[in-house]
């Protein structure tokens, strides 16, 4: 289970015992009385995001204060920073349907989960960018963790041995990725339109060799090869839908800061060498709680010596 889920998971359990107890009324005016308390990588945090945190902790059954809360979001801030540095985007989407798959693990509908959380003082907005962070921080993780090789070839043999010599295999995708393309500043008017010609395109998709034919008479739109990907390589945005969608076909699409954009099945194999071994077995131990714990704890340690501080 990750870290987000664990997170999650024991809000979960404090939400429908809030449910049960008697709401604590949020006092609108603290918003406005509220003054910059710390500044992260140029971030600033409020002495109403540390309220609205320790709100947090209550609902969570966490112990601790402001200065707890305070910590906590300077992290937080700090995962923010490296997730953007390395071009990683969590969607206003991708944040909306996880607030609303939560909802629906506790039993309530979004509207009742943004009730119950303007009551207790932690409002929608603090929980979203809560839920935000943990999604990129999860991505960041994978990322760098496979990235730094931490299992040696000895490791892999090991492995290996444990399971009786055998090599795991994986899938082996060719993608192609098509992209309609939408301009920050018209998103709010195009989005919608360039959203139904995505989906005319992928209705008609038949196979990656005639995607540019079909591409030659829309303005704006993008046609890449991303070549050979393993399932243990997927983007997280991504592995699902690729995952679940036929050689040959689709995967839906959806809006991404980009625009409006779908991955093509060009083909997909069962494979098994030297290299989907290490990564299968990487794959397995960032999945691990406790070694995947260890080097998110290590990681922070890094990036916060390196954070520049404020306090004010």
């Amino acid at each position: 289970m990750t870290a987000i889920r664990k997170r999650l998971a024991a809000s979960g359990i404090a939400f429908l015992l809030a449910m049960a107890t008697a709401p604590v009324a949020l006092d609108v005016d603290v918003a406005y009385a509220s003054e910059i308390k710390y500044v992260v990588n140029n971030v600033p945090i409020t002495s109403y995001d540390i309220q609205r945190r320790v709100a947090f902790f209550k609902l969570q059954r966490r112990s601790g204060g402001a200065k707890e809360a305070a910590d906590d979001l300077i992290e937080q801030a700090i995962r923010t920073s490296e997730t953007k540095r390395l071009g990683i985007r969590i969607t206003d989407q991708q944040v909306d349907d996880a607030y609303g798959r939560f909802a629906a693990q506790n039993k309530m509908q979004p509207a009742q989960m943004d009730q119950i959380l303007n009551q207790t003082g932690v409002t929608k907005a603090h929980f979203k960018d809560f839920i935000r962070s943990q999604m990129g921080w999860s991505q960041v993780l994978q990322a760098k963790y496979r990235a730094s090789g931490t299992l040696s070839e000895q490791d892999v043999v090991q492995r290996m041995l444990q399971k009786g010599g055998n090599k795991p295999k994986a899938t082996e995708y060719m993608l192609q990725q098509v992209v309609f393309v939408v301009p920050a500043a018209d998103r709010k008017a195009l989005l919608g339109k360039r959203k139904r010609e995505a989906d005319a395109m992928r209705s008609r998709f038949s196979g990656c060799d005639k995607t540019r034919e079909f591409a030659k008479g829309l303005v704006d739109v993008t046609v890449r090869d991303l070549g050979r990907v393993l399932a243990p390589e997927l983007p997280p945005a991504w592995a699902d839908a690729i995952k679940s969608t036929q050689t040959g076909a689709a995967t839906p699409a959806r809006e991404t800061e980009r625009g409006v954009e779908f991955i093509g099945i060009c083909s997909a194999k069962e494979v098994s060498d030297d290299r989907v071994a290490q990564m299968v077995f990487q794959n397995e131990a960032t999945k691990q709680g406790g070694e995947a714990e260890d080097f998110s704890k290590k990681y922070m340690e890094e990036l916060r010596k390196k954070a520049k501080i404020v306090q004010r």
